[in-house]
């Protein structure tokens, strides 16, 4: 068997404008959500934030609080009835 060979080439994707605006749309985060933290909690979240250096912390709680969901969700799937 020869190694010498051409494999095939990509074809580019080629993606609508509109689709890709509409998509860049769906993912732009435009309801805001306040919590209130006591000062040992704020604590922690500044201690970890540090060790681990993670520059922005509201990536961190986002994260932390949508894959809580996700598990909680796959966990206890909602039922119709």
């Amino acid at each position: 068997m020869s190694r010498n060979k051409k494999s095939p080439k990509k074809k580019a994707q080629v993606f609508d404008a509109e689709y890709l605006q509409r998509h860049r749309e769906s993912l732009r985060r435009k309801h805001r959500q306040v919590i209130y933290l006591n000062d040992r909690e704020v604590a922690m979240i500044e201690a970890y934030c540090s060790q681990f250096q993670v520059r922005h912390r509201s990536v961190l709680l986002r994260e932390a609080i949508l894959s809580r969901i996700l598990e909680t969700l796959g966990e206890n799937p909602p039922t119709l009835f």
